[in-house]
């Protein structure tokens, strides 16, 4: 067919060959008495629009014409639609299992035993979405799985906005081994900065060394910019312990998100 449908082109992929296959569906079901008018108010094209693509249609074998006003889809142009609508069968396939499916269902952690179909009401502790049973907070689900009290429990249909601040971010720059290390800073002073904040996190040798000698024990090692930014998405105050040379990627990767953040120095 020329100018659009063909095996190559999917009704996904361009406008006209959707528009071609609305006018094939609407063919194979008026024929062979086709009105022109009833096609274009059909699919919201004007009746002149619907004449070129018929032209279109039978030039390219589609379609075959026995007179004004009496069409009739032909093999090609079944066997096309029958390949046109299999693309769009697994592409919706794919939407509803794996798009539509992992978006809608969520996890939370529930604080009191809930039953599969009961409303919820969501809020966000210590970075974790939980819910309890009763839909009356300003965020509300609905329950896809039972569970007892500090389970994990499948949720959706969600409605409400869920209300909590964003965290915040610390960063604490430690020098490198060539600069002297862990041993140059104010451990007292790192102690005190960390424990003021939710979540504490290192990068680099140097920095657990830091936090060793700070008393501290990290809730995450090996942090990468990602999982702080994570946390401070999910309303925990972060203190991430870092060395300095890796100071550029990580700040460039707060910069670019709405977490708020700074960067201190403790000289012993």
């Amino acid at each position: 067919m020329s100018d659009g449908a063909s095996e190559e082109t999917t009704v996904l992929q361009s406008k006209r060959t959707a528009t071609q296959y609305q006018i094939l569906i609407e063919i194979a079901e008026r024929q062979p008495a086709v009105s022109q008018q009833e096609i274009a108010d059909s699919i919201g094209i004007t009746s002149q629009a619907v004449s070129n693509y018929l032209q279109d249609l039978v030039e390219g074998a589609f379609v075959q014409k026995h007179g004004r006003g009496r069409y009739e889809v032909t093999k090609e142009g079944v066997d096309w639609l029958i390949t046109q609508t299999a693309d769009l069968r697994e592409f919706v396939e794919h939407v509803s299992e794996d798009v539509i499916g992992e978006v809608e269902i969520e996890t939370a952690i529930a604080t009191a035993p809930i039953e599969e179909g009961q409303s919820v009401s969501l809020t966000m502790r210590d970075g974790v979405l939980h819910a309890t049973p009763g839909g009356t907070g300003s965020a509300t689900a609905v329950a896809v799985s039972s569970a007892d009290a500090e389970q994990d429990v499948g949720i959706t249909d969600f409605d409400g906005v869920l209300e909590y601040d964003l965290g915040t971010a610390t960063i604490v720059s430690i020098p490198p081994i060539r600069d002297g290390g862990s041993a140059t800073i104010d451990h007292d002073a790192v102690a005190e900065v960390a424990r003021a904040h939710d979540f504490v996190a290192v990068s680099g040798a140097e920095a657990v060394a830091a936090a060793t000698a700070a008393e501290l024990t990290p809730d995450v090692q090996f942090a990468t910019a990602a999982a702080v930014q994570e946390a401070a998405t999910k309303g925990l105050d972060v203190c991430l312990l870092a060395v300095a040379d890796d100071l550029a990627g990580l700040t460039d990767t707060f910069r670019n998100s709405d977490i708020a953040f700074e960067v201190v120095e403790f000289e012993a």
